[in-house]
């Protein structure tokens, strides 16, 4: 399995282990039954249950199908839709524990999740040999689609949990100084946890510098450095998150 470096919004890279090709085809392959149970229920609503079916006599042949095209018509959009709602994720990654990320590092968007989709038509013709063939070769295991909307499927698999990343010891008569700090995510507070252990087994300085200055540019805050050194601004923002957000052993 190989991994990818991806820069985050705090401008440091975070290691992912990229999804193999058999999480992606499984996670299709559950979508694709997902989809399949849909056409066979809402075509035995519309022949079987509503009796609808007299609706097609005398249609000519663009006309039936264009009604079958509308009755399935969500299953042609069901991957750009549920990518976009769930955050790079369908059902089928979900359950595969699979993710679309941006490489660069951004959130990926609808128009990410749409240039994919409209990649797919090319990935899977020749039986799919050509998206398959595209993610044996390619360096972070991308599709054409992921190549040109610069994504790529991650695992998130056998990652720690992110509430066991963030958690810190607080005491109960422990007493805030920021509260801005509900303006990050667990995710950031997970990316500024690791790094700044790391940062200080190393005694990386520099690190621990850029850390509380892009902290402080993010949150708006201005420390008085005879006050409160960068590891202790740092300290102090975590078990500030934890106190706000109830992450507390």
């Amino acid at each position: 399995m190989s991994q990818i470096a991806i820069n985050t919004s705090q401008n440091v890279n975070i290691n992912f282990n990229t999804a193999s090709v058999g999480e992606r085809m499984l996670a299709f392959i559950i979508d694709l039954l997902i989809r399949v149970a849909y056409v066979i229920i809402v075509l035995y609503l519309f022949f079987n249950v509503f009796d609808l079916g007299y609706l097609l006599n005398g249609l000519d042949q663009w006309s039936v199908m264009a009604v079958y095209i509308i009755l399935t018509f969500p299953t042609y959009i069901y991957p750009v839709v549920l990518e976009s709602l769930m955050e790079g994720q369908t059902p089928g990654k979900k359950l595969m524990k699979i993710r679309v990320v941006k490489i660069d590092g951004y959130q990926a968007g609808f128009g990410d999740y749409l240039i994919r989709w409209v990649f797919r038509l090319v990935d899977v013709s020749f039986a799919g040999v050509v998206g398959l063939t595209s993610m044996i070769v390619s360096k972070n295991n991308q599709r054409l689609g992921d190549i040109a909307s610069g994504t790529a499927v991650i695992s998130l698999k056998n990652n720690i949990n992110i509430s066991h990343t963030i958690l810190e010891n607080i005491h109960e008569d422990y007493i805030p100084s920021f509260p801005q700090v509900i303006a990050l995510s667990d995710n950031d507070m997970r990316i500024i946890k690791d790094n700044y252990t790391k940062a200080l087994k190393i005694d990386d300085r520099q690190i621990i510098r850029k850390l509380s200055d892009k902290i402080k540019s993010i949150l708006k805050l201005e420390i008085d450095p005879t006050k409160m050194t960068e590891k202790q601004f740092i300290n102090v923002i975590i078990k500030d998150y934890n106190y706000y957000t109830g992450k507390d052993n």
